[in-house]
Order: C-alpha cells, then sequence, then structure tokens
C-alpha cells in the first residue's frame, strides 16, 4: 500500500450518463503517480451530518492537471450528496488506499470482467496495461450489466484498442445473458496462457471464480464491502478467508487472488 494523505480537492468536472451515473473528476491530489489500478480513495460525504467517508475506486488520472475520476452511482444519500456537488467545491480526500492488481505475465491473454458499476477499475487497469506495454489484442474485455443503461463510457473504453465484448440480460446491447456466458464462450476460442481480471456484484465474482476453478485459470477479484474507516481500524468490511481467519477489505484488499476469499 502507497503511503496515504488527506488533502482537499476540487471538483472540476462533472458528467452525468444517466440512470443516475455519474464522473466526477477532483484535482490537484499529490499521490496521484502513486495509485495503482484497484485501488481506490475515500471522499468525505459534503452539505450534510454523514460522518463516515465513501470509497471509489479510481477510474481514471491526469497526470497533466493532477487529476483522478470516479464513477458513482446515486443509490443512497451519501452517493446522492456527493453527486449533487457543483463544479468548484471542494472534497477531502483519504488515500491512495488499498491494494491494487498485479501484472500479468507478458504471454498471458488478460481477461477483465467488469459488471455494472464495477468497471471503473478494470477499465482503468485495461489503461494501465496498455500503457506498460500490454498489446491491446491480448486484452478481452467484457462488460455485462441486466439493461443497456448499465452498461457506460463504451466509446471511452473502445479508444483503448481491446476487444470489447458487451452483454446484458434482457438483451439491449450486445449479447443476450450474463456476461460470465460470454467469458466462458471466449475461453475455447483463445489458445495459451489466461489470467482474469474482475469486478462488480458479488454474484458476478461468484461466478468468475467458478469458471476460474473449472478451467483452471489464475486471477484476482476486486470485493467491495462497506468501509466505514477505510484503513483497517473499524473492522467494517471484514469477510472470512478460505483458508480460515478474516481479512479486511479496505486494508488487505480489496483486491484478492481468485479462491482467497469466502465471497
Amino acid at each position: 500500500m502507497s503511503k496515504i494523505v488527506i488533502e482537499k480537492a476540487e471538483l472540476i468536472s462533472k458528467r452525468n450518463l444517466g440512470n443516475g451515473i455519474y464522473v466526477l473528476t477532483f484535482a490537484p491530489f499529490s499521490k496521484l503517480k502513486k495509485i495503482r489500478p484497484g485501488q481506490f480513495v475515500h471522499l468525505q460525504v459534503p452539505h450534510g451530518s454523514i460522518y463516515f467517508r465513501r470509497a471509489f475506486s479510481v477510474y481514471d488520472t491526469s497526470h497533466e492537471i493532477k487529476s483522478f475520476d470516479v464513477l458513482l452511482k446515486n443509490i443512497g444519500q451519501g452517493t446522492r450528496l456527493i453527486a449533487s456537488m457543483k463544479k468548484g467545491e471542494m472534497i477531502s480526500v483519504l488515500g491512495p488506499l488499498g491494494n491494487g492488481f498485479k501484472d500479468p505475465g507478458r504471454n498471458e491473454t488478460v481477461y477483465l470482467i467488469a459488471g455494472g458499476v464495477g468497471m471503473p477499475p478494470i477499465y482503468y487497469l485495461a489503461k494501465y496495461l496498455i500503457g506498460k506495454g500490454y498489446s491491446p489484442k491480448k486484452i478481452l474485455f467484457f462488460y455485462g450489466g441486466k439493461i443497456r443503461a448499465d452498461l457506460v463510457e463504451l466509446s471511452k473504453i473502445r479508444k483503448l484498442g481491446v476487444r470489447l465484448i458487451l452483454s446484458t440480460e434482457d438483451g439491449s446491447i450486445g449479447q443476450h445473458g450474463l456476461v460470465t456466458q460470454a467469458v466462458e464462450e471466449e475461453i475455447s476460442r483463445v489458445s495459451g496462457q489466461k489470467i482474469f481480471y474482475s469486478c462488480g456484484p458479488v454474484g458476478l465474482l461468484a461466478a468468475v471464480e467458478q469458471l476460474a476453478v473449472k478451467y483452471n485459470i489464475p486471477g484476482q477479484l476486486s470485493l467491495e464491502a462497506p468501509m466505514p474507516c477505510g484503513i483497517g481500524i473499524c473492522l467494517g468490511c471484514i469477510l472470512p478467508l478460505k483458508k480460515g481467519g478474516y481479512t479486511r477489505v479496505c486494508r488487505e484488499g480489496p483486491v484478492y487472488n481468485i479462491g482467497e476469499v469466502v465471497i
């Protein structure tokens, strides 16, 4: 984990993507270069009496303007208040927090599997890998949701040059069905070593883990959990480990090896 800071950042941009989903850009942030894909920031909720911060995976960064993006869905009072911020307002940022994804091997085909608003750390991982010289042709980006409105920023993802494979449960865009069905179809079509990276609802992560076990494919999962403190003190985000004992998602996670945590 990188050395963390608490500092103020300004909301310099806000984009409404519809369906209650927003992209917020904050700057400046002094630890930008220390952020790894899969890590998160803890944002203080403004304009209210909510004490605990809210955790958001880092979606994107710009070193030119020292900014970072978060993508959020308005699903409660905390996210509603953050989403209602106006350009120029300040927010307290704690981060970068948690442990990020490990790099794949150079010969591995990378399967990136995102569900709904679990897309941000998966996008940032794809951008990071390409920046390190990984070929976009060896990166398969699977993105699934219940309906068309769940899948956002598609043009941004396509600009990476990766192969983007979409799925919706109602068939409104992409393949009709669960995203893991599309993943399984591609496993037999791609030869050589493979590795999974995934973030999304618990059901998706459990299904990805089942596929990994079935086909003996290694990988990592980014987990979600309530994170009142974000630094491992309050124990509000503990989950059981398969080997016994417990882990703090905010501190030892949120990224874990497949098969490490009971999900």
